[in-house]
């Protein structure tokens, strides 16, 4: 009798086969200005809170950054005043699997690992480190798409298209809206990124959380339209370009997402991201699966 293992490629892998060892973080009383310029240095979205005695209190993420620049918080202000606390830990030698699971039941994109004897915060964990691993799993795969191209054996393999993986909902704003509306769409459809189009509803740039903790740094107004701080040209793919591409695209260009085109280049239908292919779980293709199908006598 054939039988199929229910699991896929996270299978047997701990969080310390995936997190991130730097850990970026900043006492309470620091203010939201020296915070996005730590962010910014360390490329990272969001760092660990501690206080006077260096113990974790909180997390401040660019989603809290973006909430204070709309509420006009002073940007001198301590972020012990917009931090999100408790912050949320795990184990090293937790399955790397319950892990990511924890982060989608929570709604959160990261969690801080803890050293398994003495409760030091040891790592962090956030769906990019996940993409990564997966990533460099594919590639030594024997069922690699170059790999198999290389062979040219043929290709048994059924794999991930961007149309299986992408988020369908796309949120477009006009560039001649305000800053303002841009961080209430980001805040209500909890996007990273928002595609700007023109008078003619033609994609002309997108503008991310990154682009407004920026920009709230530089002082810029709230009330200034969109396109003063949109970032051109829009990076985009199509429907049906192979899974592995695009997290290679993305990986490459240092960017989290992608926009994606049904046709013409300005046919949006959707976004894909490095959260969405981190929930793939199974890397890019069928192939991990298909290795695990045994025969029992």
């Amino acid at each position: 009798m054939v039988v199929i293992e229910q699991k896929n490629t996270l299978r047997n892998l701990l969080v310390r086969d995936a997190m991130r060892r730097q850990v970026v973080q900043l006492d309470q009383s620091k203010s939201i200005d020296h915070t996005i310029t730590i962010l910014i240095k360390y490329k990272v979205n969001a760092l660990l809170v501690v206080d006077n005695g260096k113990n974790p209190v909180g997390v401040v993420s660019k989603t809290d950054i973006m909430g204070a620049y709309y509420a006009g918080l002073p940007i001198d202000s301590p972020i012990e005043d917009i931090m999100v606390s408790p912050p949320l830990f795990c184990n090293q030698d937790d399955s790397l699997e319950g892990a990511l699971e924890s982060m989608r039941e929570k709604g959160v994109y990261r969690l801080y690992i803890l050293e398994n004897k003495g409760g030091t915060v040891v790592g962090a964990l956030a769906y990019p480190d996940i993409v990564g691993l997966l990533y460099r799993f594919c590639h030594q795969c024997e069922y690699n798409h170059l790999r198999s191209k290389k062979r040219s054996t043929g290709d048994f393999v059924r794999r991930f298209t961007v149309r299986e993986v992408m988020t369908t909902e796309v949120q477009a704003i006009s560039m001649y809206e305000s800053l303002h509306v841009v961080m209430e769409d980001l805040s209500a459809y909890r996007f990273g990124a928002v595609l700007i189009v023109d008078g003619d509803d033609i994609p002309c740039g997108i503008i991310s959380k990154t682009d407004l903790v920026l920009t709230y740094k530089h002082g810029v107004d709230a009330t200034d339209a969109a396109h003063t701080i949109m970032s051109s040209p829009v990076h985009t793919c199509s429907v049906d370009l192979l899974l592995e591409e695009a997290t290679k695209k993305m990986i490459m260009a240092d960017i989290h997402r992608l926009f994606v085109h049904d046709g013409g280049r300005t046919d949006i239908v959707g976004v894909i991201s490095l959260s969405d292919t981190a929930r793939v779980r199974s890397g890019s293709c069928h192939g991990c699966v298909s290795s695990r199908i045994k025969v029992e006598t």
